[in-house]
């Protein structure tokens, strides 16, 4: 009577064997080459994301830099908070005594975020995108446009005629914008800058 060594080393064998017909060594390690290649792609695309985050911290921080070196020349008093908001850097200065760098209407602030980024694009090379807040003027303008925004948007549903608003900046368009689309309706933009404005039409 046998040990049973020799048998267990057929049904070893014999599985060995069944295996290698059901999978194609070639097919085996194409599939793996595509694991490897899409974990490449993810990779790289991490490494974008981190890429495009390092940028955006870099421009915060020459933004932060530039606006720290107008309050001490102005002799104004603001802390500076950076910040990355979707594709974009944010810087805000908060303070109590910032109303000069605002403006009526916001004017100053847009002035010296065309100044701040053109610091940036000095710096980098890069054409920035960066927005600037003074006081939380602009959080407080994006809720305010925003119900603009809705209430045009209702008064449109409501009349069946096009609403057009009055001129307004780039950074208020695309707020109205975004809000007339929630709304279910349509918007463009007509005119030339400074006098571009949105322009609200019905549905149909």
């Amino acid at each position: 009577m046998g040990d049973g060594s020799g048998e267990g080393v057929g049904t070893v064998v014999g599985q060995e064997q069944e295996l290698s017909s059901v999978i194609d060594s070639d097919d085996l390690v194409e599939e793996v080459e595509e694991a490897d290649d899409d974990l490449d792609d993810v990779a790289d695309d991490e490494e974008d994301d981190e890429e495009d985050l390092s940028s955006l911290e870099e421009e915060g921080e020459i933004a932060a830099d530039y606006i720290e070196g107008l309050l001490d020349i102005a002799d104004l008093d603001g802390d500076i908070d950076m910040d990355v908001e979707g594709d974009r850097a944010v810087v805000s200065v908060v303070g109590a005594t910032l109303d000069e760098l605002v403006g009526d209407d916001g004017e100053v602030l847009e002035a010296l975020q065309e100044l701040t980024r053109l610091a940036v694009h000095r710096k980098t090379g890069s054409r920035a995108r960066l927005m600037l807040d003074v006081g939380g003027f602009r959080a407080k303008r994006r809720a305010d446009l925003a119900e603009l925004g809705r209430s045009v948007a209702a008064e449109v549903s409501r009349t069946g005629e096009p609403k057009k608003l009055r001129a307004m900046s780039p950074f208020e368009r695309k707020i109205i914008h975004d809000a007339v689309a929630l709304a279910g309706l349509r918007s463009e933009s007509e005119g030339e800058e400074p006098n571009r404005r949105v322009v609200v039409f019905p549905v149909g």
